[in-house]
């Protein structure tokens, strides 16, 4: 990057930025005669030791980072090379964070890692997985919400599986990858499952928690990639049934695997397919936002909303929810009815009584 850029003064990798000033000054006193300053190294020691002891924040939910790095190799990602081996806070120190957080009025909390179900912080001489971190923050005072992401489905063990249907705290809503529903094409991808072993997953995840929608995200024209296995593709998502998805078309990262696989698919043909996936996509998630319409939903108010007296809050499946709420405030958690589905969002109205039971009339919804 300093060769091809020269005005450039300095670069870093995600492992380093806390030594951002130290870089800084040193340009600054190398001046135009620098090659530029460049820090791209695992350090030793971790960078969330330098964080500030407080955080400061404004809104009721805030992401609290656990993990970094991954181990699995997928043979189109760069995360590997560029942000090193798995690595987990240790439980005492996310559990400090969560408590300044919920202290400074956050409500909801988004555990964050490249591959975070595969957390394995250090606790009292030993090591707890996520289902243990989950079960320990749901017992922060204060905390209503536990949300994480982004999973691998390798990880989903037993104990997390459990901890959704026994930790109220822990939203229905999972973000699970599964990139392809070919077999082939995840062999090739060096996933390490199959397209059974996920939807076994699902169907346990699903045992657990009947409510639980699931997102993921997928990778259409993999090198590779028949007709066949694209349907496949399809094939899992009609099977699924995703609230929400995210997908893109193959590009070759440099210095992946991948990128030097034969029988790259032509661009065209990528185009039509990710066309395909996503109409796909959109009429299940519409039809599962459809769904909601009628039913009872617990919704945490976030801000105000464009209109006098609205608040804008999510629904326990992340989605935005309208409501005219003039007696609550941001922070507040309250059974809404939802009346109507828009393109991204949902309006309801505030009801007295006890949320239903969204998941399940979703299900029958759906399967009808």
């Amino acid at each position: 990057m300093l060769r091809r850029a020269p005005f450039v003064d300095i670069v870093l990798g995600p492992q380093t930025y806390h030594r951002l000033p130290e870089m800084v000054a040193r340009a600054h006193r190398a001046g135009s005669k620098s090659a530029g300053v460049l820090d791209t190294d695992f350090p030793v020691e971790s960078k969330f030791d330098h964080l500030p002891d407080r955080r400061t924040e404004t809104g009721v939910s805030a992401f609290l980072s656990i993990q970094e790095g991954c181990d699995k190799f997928c043979t189109f990602c760069v995360v590997p090379y560029t942000r090193g081996a798995e690595f987990s806070r240790p439980v005492e120190q996310v559990l400090a964070e969560a408590e300044q957080l919920v202290a400074g009025g956050v409500r909801e909390i988004t555990l964050l890692g490249q591959n975070v179900n595969a957390y394995h912080g250090a606790a009292n001489g030993g090591e707890i997985r996520l289902s243990e971190l989950v079960r320990r923050l749901a017992t922060t005072d204060g905390l209503a919400r536990i949300r994480y992401t982004t999973s691998h489905p390798r990880d989903v063990d037993d104990d997390l599986i459990a901890a959704h249907g026994e930790v109220p705290a822990l939203m229905p809503y999972l973000h699970l990858p599964v990139q392809s529903g070919s077999d082939t094409i995840l062999d090739a991808m060096n996933r390490g499952h199959d397209a059974r072993r996920y939807l076994d997953t699902v169907a346990r995840l699903r045992d657990a928690r009947p409510d639980l929608a699931l997102s993921s995200d997928f990778i259409v024209g993999f090198p590779g990639e028949s007709d066949d296995d694209f349907e496949a593709t399809l094939d899992l998502v009609r099977e699924v049934g995703y609230a929400q998805a995210y997908s893109f078309k193959f590009s070759a990262r440099p210095g992946t695997p991948a990128a030097g696989l034969p029988r790259q698919v032509p661009a065209e043909v990528k185009d039509e397919r990710l066309a395909r996936l996503q109409a796909l996509l959109e009429e299940h998630q519409s039809a599962f936002n459809t769904a909601c319409v009628g039913q009872g939903v617990e919704v945490l108010f976030e801000q105000p909303g464009r209109h006098a007296g609205q608040l804008v809050g999510r629904s326990p499946y992340n989605q935005a929810v309208h409501v005219s709420a003039e007696e609550l405030q941001v922070g507040d958690i309250a059974d809404v009815v939802i009346e109507a589905c828009k393109t991204h969002s949902l309006e309801g109205r505030l009801e007295q009584q006890s949320a239903g039971d969204i998941g399940t009339n979703i299900e029958e919804r759906l399967s009808a």
